[in-house]
């Protein structure tokens, strides 16, 4: 996910009549860039498929599916390469099997997609210089990790168990490199907490599977004070058999409160369980209601 739209959240949908309306088009519009994205179709191919002229296809797609046609593409072409690149093939070869021109459009479409490059995509993490450290926060000590091109997890623990929280962070990246830096973790708390910073959107650096980071793209589309279930994102990025796999993805998150992990409920409305614990979820929920 991008630097300017790490916590960025889709414009409201349009009216629940209209995108009845529009639906026809856009599942031929899907079919058509599902089957075709390798060949990175231009805005005009896409909107000829719907049978719309390009600026009314443009408007009418983004207000269905909260993406662009060329993010939607961009996305698609993304996930293919990262499986290739997984799978041991080469920045090249990856380029090249998913119809970019060469390595430097694939470097974009990865900074674009999640502030990585191809190669640390590849190495998981391998090689990145982090700087974590210690800050005071609302819910506890927080403790942040954080990459160059952004903040990679965001975890909180108790006064005297910090090294626990810091230890199952730096676990996830066991290649890289990683020097204490409190006051850069400070900032990044007020940035965070401060009322006054507002909503502004700030970059995270995410190092997970591509299932995982969609997972945790449709928590982002949760608005504060408001709860889901697990089946309910379950059904927003596949299918509503897939809650267990969600919940894996869920329990996942390395970015604690930013990636609203704590706005997930059981089907039942119970708190189950939260990485960070339930009596702090149970105070971010009572936090957000009472800010809102």
């Amino acid at each position: 996910m991008s630097d300017s739209q790490a916590l960025s959240r889709a414009d409201a949908p349009a009216p629940l009549d209209e995108r009845a309306r529009d639906y026809p088009r856009i599942v031929a519009a899907l079919d058509f860039l599902s089957a075709h994205w390798r060949d990175q179709p231009d805005l005009n191919a896409a909107a000829a498929a719907a049978g719309l002229s390009p600026s009314h296809f443009q408007r009418v797609f983004t207000r269905w599916t909260g993406a662009s046609p060329k993010r939607f593409v961009q996305a698609l072409t993304h996930a293919s390469a990262r499986r290739l690149l997984v799978d041991g093939a080469s920045v090249l070869d990856a380029a090249l099997e998913t119809g970019l021109s060469g390595p430097s459009r694939l470097h974009d479409v990865f900074i674009a997609e999640e502030a990585v490059t191809p190669g640390e995509a590849k190495a998981g993490g391998t090689g990145i210089d982090f700087r974590w450290g210690e800050a005071l926060t609302p819910f506890g000590t927080g403790v942040f990790l954080i990459a160059p091109r952004g903040l990679s997890a965001l975890a909180f623990a108790a006064p005297d168990r910090t090294d626990d929280a810091l230890a199952d962070l730096t676990a996830r990246y066991p290649g890289a490199r990683f020097e204490r830096d409190d006051a850069l973790a400070a900032d990044w708390a007020g940035r965070i907490f401060d009322a006054r910073a507002g909503e502004a959107a700030l970059p995270l650096a995410l190092y997970g599977t591509p299932w995982r980071r969609q997972v945790w793209r449709a928590l982002l589309r949760i608005p504060p004070g408001c709860t889901v279930s697990y089946g309910d994102i379950a059904r927003e990025v596949c299918s509503d058999r897939a809650s267990r796999a969600v919940g894996a993805a869920v329990g996942a998150n390395p970015v604690s409160w930013l990636i609203p992990c704590h706005r997930v409920l059981a089907g039942d409305g119970r708190l189950t369980g939260y990485h960070w614990g339930i009596e702090r979820k149970r105070a971010m929920l009572a936090y957000e209601a009472a800010r809102r």
